[in-house]
């Protein structure tokens, strides 16, 4: 059985994957430990993607089975994420970014990483947030 800072360890891992078959991998070895994970990337100015980072985060939490379509699972990917993108929103205010969203859960514990790459010409910056929400387990 795993806890809060286990899953949360988890997100971290599997957003700084470094490639889609990276990724991929971490996915199925997280399935074999009982941990559903899922990822997408996302990229452009960063005040203006915040609603795109979100919805997609809810899209992929779905689509891969951490969540069901309903307004409380929503709610409760919505609000760890927007606790990881307000982490990382100091640093990233008025510039372009890019990287991943991450999501992982395991019974009723759900954590969201926002790994990125802000970016001003060839000054670049690397921020992380995490967000972490509970559930009712499923």
């Amino acid at each position: 059985m795993y806890g809060s800072v286990d899953v949360a360890k988890a997100a971290i891992r599997l957003a700084i994957t470094g490639s889609r078959q990276s990724e991929e991998q971490m996915v199925k070895a997280l399935a074999d430990s009982d941990i559903r994970a899922a990822a997408v990337d996302f990229g452009g100015d960063v005040v203006n993607s915040i609603h795109v980072i979100i919805e997609r985060a809810i899209v992929a939490s779905r689509k891969n089975g951490l969540t069901r379509e309903n307004h409380v699972q929503d709610g409760a990917i919505a609000g760890a994420a927007r606790e990881a993108i307000l982490q990382v929103l100091q640093k990233a205010t008025g510039l372009n970014g890019g990287g991943k969203v991450a999501i992982c859960r395991h019974k009723e514990h759900i954590s969201v990483c926002i790994f990125m790459s802000i970016g001003l010409l060839h000054l670049n910056e690397v921020v992380i947030g995490l967000g972490h929400r509970s559930l009712p387990a499923e």
